[in-house]
């Protein structure tokens, strides 16, 4: 069986098990399905892509947190008007951002019975993003839990030890939020006199570096082939 048979045959599972779940969606693109779930039916829809024989996701080999905050924006758009060399605005200012959905927790899961692979993804609240933890189904999700409450401030309600894994234990923030500033909250550094280490507001400038420099090349445009050689060297 190919790997888009299985794909097949998981999407006809879904369907079936799934029905009484309205809210589910799913989408395959790239040889992958992503199963989108509402956070109040996260719970029971893992239990049974858990427990049901002709699913039979046994492992999470994965769980990470995700913020839409700039989603589909870059920092490399940029126009002929612009500014050329590496001169940007000391300032970042972020879009506005969906309350409702700006945070998102990704599931990745694998049977091995079935040989096949399952995107779960469930989106939060941006003033209070909590979900319920899966420790209880899979317990290898208790240290990925950890760290997507570190670096984004996912809660996940019923976690057995939810404290951070990666920064210290009075870190103030988390650091893979759109919002955290690249230069950090404090910096610090040893001073010989008090001979600790000691914190203090950060003294550089926030900026973001990088170059806005629009050059023309035909050689991106379509149509385009290389001029035949003239002969001798000028």
């Amino acid at each position: 069986m190919t790997p888009e048979d299985r794909l097949d045959e998981l999407e006809e599972k879904l369907e079936e098990l799934l029905e009484d779940f309205e809210d589910c969606q799913r989408v395959r693109a790239r040889g992958e399905l992503t199963l989108t779930v509402p956070r109040d039916q996260l719970m029971p829809v893992m239990s049974l892509l858990r427990q049901k024989r002709a699913l039979a996701f046994e492992q999470c080999i994965d769980v990470c947190g995700v913020d839409y905050a700039t989603y589909g924006q870059s920092e490399w758009v940029t126009s002929k008007a612009a500014n050329s060399g590496f001169g940007r605005a000391a300032t970042h200012d972020l879009p506005q951002m969906d309350p409702h959905n700006r945070f998102a927790v990704v599931y990745h899961l694998l049977s091995v019975t079935h040989n096949v692979r399952l995107r779960v993804k469930t989106f939060l609240d941006a003033g209070r993003p909590v979900v319920d933890s899966v420790v209880g189904i899979w317990s290898s999700a208790l240290w990925f839990e950890r760290e997507a409450f570190d670096m984004f401030g996912i809660m996940f309600r019923g976690h057995p030890d939810l404290r951070r894994i990666l920064t210290d234990y009075g870190f103030i923030g988390h650091p893979f939020r759109k919002d955290f500033p690249l230069i950090g909250q404090v910096e610090m550094r040893y001073d010989p006199e008090q001979q600790r280490v000691i914190y203090e507001p950060v003294s550089i400038e926030p900026r973001t570096l990088v170059p806005r420099v629009i050059r023309e090349d035909s050689r991106y445009e379509a149509g385009w082939k290389p001029e035949p050689p003239t002969g001798e060297a000028d």
